[in-house]
């Protein structure tokens, strides 16, 4: 398990994320249109995996704003903006921002993705949220870079993630 700053105090996650080199895992999550989206859905694309808590958030916000603008130069690249929100609340904000590059999904209904790729707050304020982690997939859908932000309230590593695509 991952223990990361969340309001200044220390909050464990459920595991460790996904090992750069492996495989993928496989998840379903829901779409902004209520449908089910699989990895598979994207196969031959570089993904870039923006998980965050909520997007009603500051930090989350900035996040997805930052990927939002950084998507449109990356050629045959998807950014996924993954949190345990409502896809009501995705589809609100990207529109009242005028966000277009990135797809919102959302694992509110099992939470199933946060627990399989090991970034779900397990205690805290935040039980059952996500933590804000990075991950980089290749079109082989290959985990090239991960990143667990060691405290809630800062943003990624955005460099990072872009120079592993």
């Amino acid at each position: 398990m991952a223990s990361v700053l969340f309001g200044g105090n220390p909050v464990n996650t459920n595991g460790e994320l996904p090992i750069v080199g492996s495989k993928a895992p496989d998840f379903k999550l829901l779409t902004t249109n209520l449908s089910n989206v699989r990895l598979s859905d994207f196969a031959g694309k570089k993904l870039v995996l923006n998980i965050f808590p909520s997007i009603d958030t500051a930090t989350c916000a900035t996040s997805v704003r930052k990927f939002n603008a950084d998507a449109s130069k990356l050629p045959n690249t998807k950014v996924l903006c993954i949190s345990r929100d409502l896809p009501f609340a995705q589809t609100r904000f990207c529109g009242a921002e005028g966000l277009e590059n990135v797809i919102n999904l959302s694992d509110f209904n099992t939470g199933n993705f946060g627990k399989e790729y090991g970034l779900e707050f397990i205690e805290g304020a935040f039980a059952g949220l996500h933590s804000r982690v990075v991950i980089v997939i290749d079109e082989n859908g290959i985990i090239k870079y991960t990143e667990q932000v060691p405290n809630t309230s800062n943003e990624p590593n955005y460099e990072a993630a872009i120079a592993a695509l």
